[in-house]
C-alpha cells in the first residue's frame, strides 16, 4: 500500500471514515503520521470550540468578579476557585460519571456522555475560569486615567465598557491569554486518556500514538510524531494570537507595545 493510499484510507479515520480496522502489523511511518494527524482533528475541535466559547464566559466572569455587588462577585469567585483549584484530569473523570448517572434518570443527558459534548463542556468551563482570572487581573491594571478620560468625554455604561475598558483589558491580558490558549490545546490530550471512552477507535492524536507505542513496543517514533504535530499547532496559535495582539496595540508607540512570548506551563 502506497502512502497516498494510506492517507486516503486513514486520513479521516478519527471521524469514522475510511478503513474500519486499524493496522495490526507491519506499521509504516506513513501510517503513524497519517493516523496521529487524523486524531489531531479532535484536538483542534476541542481546543477551538472551548477557546471561543470560554472567551465569552471568561469576560462575563471577570466582570462579575470585579463587581461591587456580592451577588455577582461571589458566584464568579467560587466558579474560578473550583475550576482552578481542582485538576483538569479529575474534572474529566467527575464529569463523565456525573453525566453517566444522570443519563439513566434523564435520557436527554445522554449526548453529554460522549466526548464530543461532555469533554467539550469541561474544557469550556475550565478555560473560562483560568481566562477569567487573567482578564480580572487585566481589569485591575487598567490605568485610572483611561477611565477618567472616558468620563470626561461623557462616556458611561456600555459605551465606556465597549470603547475603553474592554479593549484595554484585552490589550493588557492578551499575552497571558495566549499562553492559556496554548495550554488548552495541550490539555485536549487528556480527553480520551481520562474518563471519556473512545467509541469505535475514533480517538485523538494521543490515542493513536499510544496505540502504535503499545503495538510496536517502541515509543520513540509515535510520541515524537505527536510532539511534532503539537509544535506546529502551537506555532499556529502564537502566529494568530500575535496578529491579534498587534491589532490591539496598533495605536501605541512601537517601543511600548507588548509582545507575545511563549512561556509553557509545566504544572497547572
Amino acid at each position: 500500500m502506497s502512502c497516498w493510499e494510506t492517507i486516503a484510507d486513514y486520513g479521516l479515520r478519527s471521524l469514522g471514515h475510511g478503513e474500519r480496522l486499524l493496522p495490526r502489523s507491519d506499521f509504516t511511518l506513513c501510517q503513524q503520521f497519517t493516523l496521529i494527524g487524523s486524531g489531531m482533528i479532535w484536538n483542534i475541535y476541542f481546543g477551538t470550540l472551548a477557546l471561543l466559547s470560554g472567551f465569552v464566559l471568561a469576560t462575563a466572569v471577570a466582570m462579575g468578579k470585579a463587581a461591587r455587588n456580592p451577588w455577582l462577585r461571589k458566584p464568579a469567585e467560587w466558579f474560578v476557585f473550583v475550576f482552578r483549584g481542582s485538576p483538569l484530569f479529575i474534572q474529566f473523570f467527575f464529569a463523565y460519571f456525573l453525566f453517566l448517572s444522570l443519563k439513566s434518570t434523564y435520557p436527554v443527558m445522554a449526548p453529554l456522555t460522549a466526548a464530543a459534548l461532555g469533554a467539550l463542556l469541561v474544557l469550556f468551563l475550565n478555560t473560562a475560569a483560568y481566562s477569567a482570572e487573567i482578564f480580572y487581573g487585566a481589569l485591575q491594571s487598567i490605568p485610572k486615567g483611561d477611565i477618567e478620560a472616558a468620563d470626561a468625554y461623557g462616556m458611561s455604561g456600555w459605551s465606556r465598557f465597549r470603547r475603553v475598558i474592554w479593549p484595554t483589558m484585552l490589550r493588557l491580558g492578551w499575552p497571558a491569554y495566549t499562553n492559556e490558549a496554548i495550554f488548552l490545546f495541550h490539555a485536549t490530550t487528556l480527553v480520551f486518556f481520562s474518563g471519556f471512552p473512545t467509541i469505535r477507535q475514533k480517538g485523538d492524536a494521543l490515542y493513536y500514538a499510544s496505540y502504535f507505542a503499545d503495538k510496536t513496543f517502541n515509543p520513540f517514533i509515535p510520541y515524537p510524531i505527536l510532539a511534532f504535530y503539537f509544535i506546529l499547532l502551537t506555532l499556529t496559535v502564537i502566529f494568530l494570537f500575535g496578529r491579534i495582539n498587534a491589532r490591539l496595540n496598533r495605536h501605541l508607540p512601537q517601543e511600548t507595545r507588548s509582545r507575545i512570548r511563549l512561556r509553557p506551563q509545566l504544572i497547572r
